[in-house]
């Protein structure tokens, strides 16, 4: 059992790791920005050591701050959370060097999956579907028109690093290519250090369906059912839930054939620890793979509370060298779930973030639901960072009890003094499409046009 464990990240999922460490007994380190000295999660944990000044540059993204605390601390592991340094297969080598613990998959694995053109090739070894594209990175205008005209427009110019829909482009003719292809770039090159981008045939109106593994370090992989993430905003998640009304309703057959295909991916890659495999879908149900996610993801609280298993709490037991002891059989998928991301954003104005003091914060409350933050009252918010301030969760025997509760939920949870989501996403809960399942990850474009936008915001 590890008796200290690091915790380098900030907000709602530092908050989530040092429950779950607490509930197993381990004591918490927390590192942090000059900008989070009063956030949540340098308050509960153990011991806490400011790496840096506000920019992640000069705190969570720097390897050597990091690894300092953790060797002033004494640790015996390193959880890396999501974003930031999570993915980041030198971060973990200099903690092994280091006789560090990194909580996720190993250097090796992540190498095998470090960008999304290495990982196409490997999903096509292990005989899963990949949209039609380049074989590779695209050099120039030149390489891409020739793709393009191969497999046919629309098609996706998509970045090789990173994620969170930056360095991602349609384009729907030649002139469209070209300048989607230099934005692509400048904005990869940016946002990642990496300005290279690949072609695929963009699939219109998918649903964006993943799948959450478990795999120990003795060769076992389990996964524990899909989420459906279609509901996005700019390529960026922002309702997810569990099960897929699309897989539910229209294509159960789906579920066993893409569940095996995400076993098969991690399988191939040597994966550990937990991950997410993700996949779109078409309208006649033909699936094919995006990416693998190396790390725990945002919207995992969904699949706990229909499965009943700690992912946080199995992730530090599988870096410890624990077997899974699940066997996919063992899984018992109960009711429904659905999570809405909480963002200090006005939705009204292009999704703007809206840092600053939270004036007033009741979180909502009662059966069913369920709020991973690490906001409350008078808390000031960056504006370094990501702009979710919380994962509002509702859990229901079905579809429609979820639904109903989140509509509750969100009507519940009062935050003043900022711009949030909740409006927006109460908005979407009253949607007639929404409530029927029938959406894709247009979904939300479609309603901020025409006069959908008008009646969006009179729902809101």
């Amino acid at each position: 059992m590890f008796e200290k464990v690091l915790i380098a990240n900030r907000g709602e999922i530092a908050v989530r790791v040092i429950r779950a460490c607490k509930e197993l007994n381990i004591r918490t380190v927390a590192v942090y920005s000059e900008a989070d000295a009063n956030s949540m999660h340098v308050h509960m944990a153990d011991e806490a050591i400011c790496i840096g000044k506000g920019p992640s540059s000069e705190s969570y993204l720097r390897i050597d701050r990091i690894i300092s605390a953790a060797e002033i601390a004494d640790v015996d592991a390193i959880h890396p959370g999501y974003g930031f340094l999570s993915e980041n297969a030198h971060f973990e080598e200099i903690c092994t060097s280091c006789n560090i613990r990194f909580i996720g998959p190993s250097a090796r694995a992540m190498m095998a999956l470090e960008d999304k053109n290495v990982s196409r090739a490997l999903a096509r070894k292990a005989g899963v579907q990949c949209p039609p594209g380049s074989d590779g990175v695209i050099e120039n205008e030149q390489d891409a028109k020739a793709v393009a005209a191969k497999i046919g427009y629309p098609v996706l110019i998509k970045a090789i690093a990173g994620g969170g829909g930056r360095g991602m482009r349609i384009a729907h003719n030649d002139m469209s290519l070209v300048t989607g292809y230099h934005t692509a770039r400048a904005e990869a090159e940016k946002a990642f250090g990496n300005s290279g981008v690949y072609i695929e045939k963009f699939i219109e109106n998918p649903h964006h369906i993943e799948f959450q593994i478990l795999a120990d370090t003795r060769g076992n992989v389990i996964h524990l059912g899909e989420r459906d993430c279609s509901i996005q905003r700019r390529n960026q998640k922002l309702v997810e839930e569990t099960p897929s009304p699309l897989i539910e309703n229209k294509h159960r057959d789906l579920r066993k054939k893409m569940g095996k295909a995400a076993i098969r991916i991690a399988e191939e890659a040597g994966y550990s620890n937990a991950g997410t495999v993700e996949f779109i879908v078409d309208g006649q149900g033909q699936f094919f793979f995006l990416e693998v996610n190396k790390r725990i993801q945002v919207e995992h609280p969904i699949t706990e509370e229909v499965t009943g298993v700690d992912l946080v709490k199995m992730q530090i037991l599988i870096a410890m060298g624990e077997p899974i002891k699940l066997r996919d059989s063992d899984i018992a998928f109960k009711g429904h779930a659905i999570e809405c991301r909480i963002n200090a954003e006005d939705p009204f104005d292009d999704f703007r973030p809206s840092p600053g003091r939270i004036e007033m914060y009741y979180p909502p409350g009662g059966r069913g639901v369920r709020l991973d933050s690490h906001a409350y009252a008078g808390y000031v918010i960056p504006p370094y960072y990501d702009s979710m301030i919380g994962k509002l969760i509702t859990f229901g025997k079905d579809r429609r009890e979820a639904m109903d509760r989140m509509s509750r939920a969100l009507a519940e949870y009062m935050i003043t003094g900022i711009k949030t989501t909740i409006p927006f996403e109460q908005a979407i809960l009253q949607d007639p499409n929404f409530r029927r399942g029938v959406y894709s990850t247009s979904f939300i474009e479609q309603l901020l046009t025409g006069g959908r936008r008008d009646l969006l915001e009179e729902r809101a």
